[in-house]
């Protein structure tokens, strides 16, 4: 039983809080009275209404991302109908922004808008010494919705070396099993209108000692896989960083980072040129090769320093996920085509075409007027049209997205998904074309461009390209067969019957430095392990 739970809705299981943890280690007092409850968007708000209730807290604190936030409004109402008399406290990105606006808001008896360490500690206190000293019957009934907001709380951003860390709070189960996320420092020197980093361009760091023993901590513990929040690799402490990451230690550990590529410092080139291959990516942000896109919405950069610093990546064993997104303000389909084909020659083994986003709070609502953006009411409050890409293009563009994701990104068809743009494309040298192309083609054919199982996709594969690219079979078979096979499964898609079983994949070349103390290098995610080199 605790008095005091918080809770929230994760993407995924290996996904923890880091959130939560925070709230939780910076209690004080209160710590031992309370814990964690965390769920994924795969458990249904009726069954998670019941687990929490089952502890009979007097606090129930959520965390609301912009990925969570309809069933999470939803589980409020169940907790509001069901224990009025318990009290609802909600913090996170997408509560701490046009507040008045959100139904859960109205429901909540308090929401902690920003960061809340301190702020969460000091009204868990308020609200238990109320809940002890009130005389009052508890309510029987939800507030209306046309009730006033919540309290709300602003929570100023606090010094960080006040904060106590909570990498402890990593059990041995998410050491094992989950990405552990991690943090050097706080806020961003950029200012794109469509993140909320764009409100607060002061970068805040944690101090260093502090940085590396705890990373040292959890490295001894044997984590597998750290993901760093930061939103851009810089100086600042990045240097000790991949020097601590890069000691020799008895088990591979794959690291991630966020960069903003134009902005990559010199100095941690040869630091990243050392990272042997599985255990180093960087996720680019590119977003936009246009230079007045760009510069439009806040994110001046210059496409050629980009495109050096991709090229260099390219030369070094780092995993990268480069991002472009999708209807920014004034973009034509056009000029997202060129930026697409840019980046894919620069050689990232991943490009994540995201489809522009309405963050609750982001500047980019000021281009709404100007450039005829609107948006999806709904979370995650994608883009519907713009001036330049009307309704049916950007469901294009978001059918390309989710093919691009399940083909290429997945690495399942490495080899196989040059085929569909090299040797006289129907759609031109163009790959974005050619690949636009296919996921018209996949959509008519399936219905569909998510969700398709990996044996039926090699199946649209192996037909679209001997069908309608009129590539011969004997060139597509094998290599589609080699491709399906990669990840160890020995059955055969119908399609591939015919074609001889293909020689065994060669173990990926040791790294340009040490890692490991053992012989091995093998990535610790299998998607990033896909794109490992052949010897």
């Amino acid at each position: 039983m605790a008095e005091i739970l918080l809770g929230t809705l994760n993407a995924r299981y290996i996904h923890p809080s880091l959130g939560l943890r925070y709230l939780l280690a910076n209690l004080g007092p209160l710590r031992p009275r309370a814990a964690l409850c965390e769920f994924t968007l795969d458990h249904r708000p009726a069954d998670i209404a019941e687990a929490l209730l089952a502890h009979q807290p007097r606090i129930i604190a959520l965390g609301v991302y912009v990925w969570n936030a309809a069933p999470t409004t939803h589980l409020v109402k169940l907790l509001k109908a069901i224990a009025p008399e318990v009290k609802i406290v909600l913090g996170g990105p997408e509560v701490s922004h046009e507040t008045d606006d959100q139904a859960m808001a109205h429901l909540a008896d308090v929401v902690i808008t920003g960061e809340g360490e301190h702020a969460f500690a000091q009204v868990c206190a308020e609200l238990l010494a109320e809940d002890q000293t009130s005389a009052d019957p508890p309510p029987t009934q939800t507030q209306p919705a046309n009730a006033p907001p919540a309290h709300v709380v602003p929570a100023e951003p606090p010094d960080l070396s006040t904060i106590i860390t909570p990498y402890d709070l990593y059990d041995d189960d998410d050491i094992a099993h989950r990405t552990i996320y991690v943090e050097t420092s706080r806020g961003c020197p950029h200012a794109c209108a469509f993140c909320l980093s764009a409100l607060d361009r002061k970068v805040r760091r944690f101090p260093k000692d502090q940085t590396l023993a705890n990373l040292r901590s959890l490295l001894d513990r044997g984590v597998t896989h750290l993901k760093f929040v930061d939103r851009s690799l810089h100086l600042g402490h990045a240097e000790a960083v991949l020097d601590l990451l890069l000691e020799p230690r008895d088990h591979p550990v794959m690291a991630h980072f966020e960069l903003v590529p134009d902005r990559l410092p010199q100095k941690l080139r040869p630091l990243i040129a050392r990272f042997a291959p599985g255990t180093l990516q960087l996720e680019a942000g590119v977003q936009t090769f246009d230079p007045q896109v760009a510069a439009r919405i806040g994110r001046a950069q210059d496409p050629a320093r980009v495109a050096d610093t991709l090229a260099f990546l390219a030369t070094t064993a780092a995993h990268v996920h480069a991002d472009l997104v999708a209807g920014l303000p004034s973009e034509t389909l056009e000029a997202f085509a060129t930026g697409f084909d840019r980046l894919l020659a620069l050689g990232p083994q991943e490009i994540q075409v995201g489809i522009l986003k309405r963050l609750r709070g982001a500047p980019i609502t000021a281009f709404a007027d100007d450039f005829g953006l609107v948006f999806n009411p709904e979370p995650p409050y994608e883009i519907l049209q713009t001036s330049t890409l009307d309704f049916p293009t950007l469901m294009r563009l978001k059918r390309f997205s989710q093919a691009w994701d399940r083909v290429s990104n997945s690495g399942h068809f490495r080899d196989s998904v040059p085929l569909l743009w090299q040797n006289d494309s129907p759609s031109g040298d163009s790959p974005f074309a050619s690949f636009l192309h296919f996921t018209d083609w996949l959509h008519a054919q399936a219905g569909r461009t998510h969700s398709i199982a990996l044996k039926r996709l090699a199946n649209f594969l192996f037909t679209y390209l001997t069908d309608e690219r009129h590539l011969d079979p004997a060139l597509v078979g094998p290599t589609l067969l080699a491709d399906y096979r990669r990840g160890g499964r020995r059955d055969r898609p119908s399609t591939l019957q015919p074609f001889p079983e293909p020689p065994p994949e060669p173990k990926p070349k040791p790294g340009p430095g040490p890692q490991t103390k053992s012989a091995s290098h093998q990535a610790p995610l299998k998607r990033q392990a896909r794109h490992l080199p052949r010897t």
